[in-house]
């Protein structure tokens, strides 16, 4: 970012101005001297931009302030996140929303919530290994619980027997990209990606291991590209619904790309102290959020299932 450099000019005299930055207008002192007259000649240096100061705003001790912002910490290709964010958008718009609703409206709640448990069931090994490497041995061992029960007596993960009484084993989301946060490593720059959607250069990375984690360590089917896409494509839509409330409240904000960046990078943060054990959960208020003031109210229809946090 450049600093705003203020600048005093007057008729004939123009105070030298900085090969960078930016100069505005300030009137001479109005403590009793005289105030000098300006001249067509009189100008004011903007960056690059030559202009007339105008008397009125000499009179009105008015100060013209303008500097050069750069892009926001922490998302240092926003320009191209913002382009990639609106394609997204348009998609989803068109279709990716339709065919979710569809699959919420059209299809009964035991079975959608039964291909839920099964995506989850899935992604349990994932959680389990890095719970390992988070040397959290007591949920890793929870986690092994988890996965024998539903994929037994919960035939492949349909039913979520583990976490009802008496079992009582909650569902825990786990990955990679936690695991390095955990240790300390930092997100890097935020992405907004086809496909992927918000992420950071760490989730990425994580979140890539982590696809590849079951191809390469079961093998088939999961090396077959049509069930492997399967599984994507019915993650994809499962998230959809299960986010759509945030994600609608983020579309209809007055800035929708800088609201979902700061909902991600809070909500991972989030994920990471729960991890180290700084908070209880990952839940989010949404008054913690600086782009609240554009959100829309809540409207008082039904309200939709609000978005599933990751009890660690």
């Amino acid at each position: 970012m450049v600093e705003p450099v203020i600048a005093l000019e007057t008729a004939g005299a123009p105070t030298a101005a900085p090969e960078q930055g930016t100069q505005a207008t300030v009137p001479p002192s109005t403590d009793g001297a005289e105030v000098p007259s300006q001249s067509p000649n009189t100008q004011t240096t903007v960056g690059p931009t030559v202009g007339p100061v105008t008397p009125a705003a000499a009179e009105k001790a008015i100060i013209v302030v303008t500097a050069n912002q750069g892009p926001p910490k922490g998302d240092p290709i926003a320009v191209v996140n913002e382009v990639s964010f609106g394609a997204v958008q348009s998609v989803d718009k068109a279709i990716i929303a339709p065919i979710a609703y569809g699959y919420r409206d059209g299809l009964p709640a035991p079975i959608r919530d039964g291909l839920h448990n099964v995506l989850n069931n899935l992604d349990e090994p994932i959680v389990f290994l890095n719970f390992l490497l988070q040397l959290k041995i007591g949920k890793a061992a929870e986690t092994v619980g988890r996965f024998a029960i539903n994929s037994t007596i919960g035939v492949a993960g349909l039913f979520d027997f583990a976490k009802k009484h008496p079992i009582n084993l909650p569902r825990r989301s786990n990955g990679l990209a936690d695991t390095l946060g955990y240790y300390g490593v930092g997100p890097g720059p935020y992405l907004f990606l086809p496909v992927f959607g918000s992420t950071t250069v760490r989730d990425l990375l994580g979140r890539v291991v982590d696809l590849s984690l079951l191809p390469a360590t079961v093998g088939k089917p999961f090396t077959n590209p049509i069930v492997s896409g399967t599984k994507g494509v019915l993650s994809s839509i499962d998230d959809r619904v299960e986010n759509d409330v945030i994600l609608t409240r983020v579309q209809e904000s007055g800035n929708p790309y800088a609201a979902m960046r700061e909902y991600y990078l809070m909500k991972r943060r989030a994920e990471i102290d729960v991890l180290k054990g700084k908070r209880s959960d990952a839940n989010i208020d949404l008054n913690e959020l600086e782009f609240l003031d554009s959100l829309p109210a809540p409207t008082n229809e039904t309200p939709k299932q609000p978005p599933a946090s990751k009890p660690q």
